[in-house]
This record gives structure tokens, sequence and C-alpha cells, in this order.
């Protein structure tokens, strides 16, 4: 009896360490998604960015000239 009841706890912990390294692995995939997307539209925010910031910019330059 003593041998079932310590290959059920060896068990489980195996069963918590196997489901726990799949959520982290989980967790890893979602992160290499998101700064995947986040890398590709880097550029194009950036642009953007530039874009906007030059509009704001430029009617203050002219307002001071």
């Amino acid at each position: 009896m003593a041998d079932e009841n310590t290959g059920g706890v060896r068990m489980t912990a195996i069963v918590d360490m196997v489901n726990e390294m799949s959520y982290k692995g989980q967790i890893l995939a979602r992160t290499n998604k998101l700064e995947s997307g986040i890398m590709d539209s880097g550029t194009v925010g950036f642009a953007v960015g530039l874009l906007i910031s030059l509009f704001m910019v430029i009617p203050f330059i002219m307002g001071v000239l």
C-alpha cells in the first residue's frame, strides 16, 4: 500500500511538472509571435510617427518665421 501511495504522489508531481512546462512553452510561443509582429510593424510605425511629428513642427516653424 505504501508503494501505491508513493507512486501516485510521484505521478502527480510529474503531471504537474509537465503541465507547467507546457504552460511555459505556450507563453514563450505567444511572446515570440508578439515580438515578431512588433518587429514587422516597427518601420511603418516609425514612418507614421515621423510624418505626424513633421506635420506638427512645420506649422510651428512657419509661425515663428
